[in-house]
C-alpha cells in the first residue's frame, strides 16, 4: 500500500485515558471495518509512569471505513473521556518546522519561498548606490531661518 493510500486509511484518536489499551481501541472501532494496525506512541521520557502520550492511530483497510469511524466517533465518550477522532496528518521531517534542530534559513522549503535571485540582489545594490550618489544639497528646506527670532505674522 503506497503511504499516501496508508494515510487515508489511517485516523487519530486523541484525548485517551491512560487506562486505554491497544485491545480497547480495537474493540471500540472494529465496527467500522478491518483493522490493519493500531498504534499507541509511548511517552518520549523513558521515566514515565503513562502507557502512552494520550493519542493514537488506528489503520483501516479501506479509506472509507476509516472515514466512517470518524464520523460516528468522534467527540464520543471512551473511558468517561472525550475522544477526538480525525484523518491522521503526514508526520512531519524532524528537520523541518518549529522543534527543528535547522535554522529557518537553511531549510529547503524556506529558501525555496524567500529566495532572491542573483538578478534582483545586483538590481537592489544598484539602486542603493545611485541613491547614496545623489546628495541632497544640506541647506534645502532650510530658506526662511535666515531671520532669527519670532517669524511676524
Amino acid at each position: 500500500m503506497t503511504e499516501a493510500a496508508r494515510l487515508k486509511s489511517t485516523i487519530y484518536v486523541g484525548g485517551l485515558d491512560q487506562a486505554v489499551t491497544e485491545q480497547t481501541l480495537m474493540e471500540a472501532f472494529i465496527p467500522f471495518g478491518e483493522i490493519v494496525d493500531i498504534t499507541l506512541p509511548k511517552p518520549e521520557l523513558p521515566s514515565s509512569t503513562d502507557n502512552h502520550r494520550g493519542f493514537g492511530y488506528v489503520e483501516f483497510e479501506l479509506p472509507q471505513d476509516a472515514k466512517e469511524a470518524i464520523d460516528n466517533m468522534d467527540q464520543s465518550e471512551l473511558y468517561g473521556r472525550i475522544i477526538k477522532v480525525a484523518a491522521a496528518k503526514p508526520q512531519k521531517d524532524s528537520n523541518e518546522g518549529l522543534g527543528s534542530k535547522t535554522a529557518i534559513w537553511e531549510q529547503e522549503g524556506y529558501l525555496a519561498k524567500y529566495a532572491v535571485s542573483e538578478e534582483d540582489r545586483r538590481a537592489a545594490e544598484e539602486a542603493r548606490r545611485a541613491a547614496n550618489n545623489q546628495r541632497e544639497d544640506p541647506m534645502q528646506g532650510l530658506e526662511e531661518l535666515d531671520v532669527a527670532g519670532p517669524k511676524p505674522e
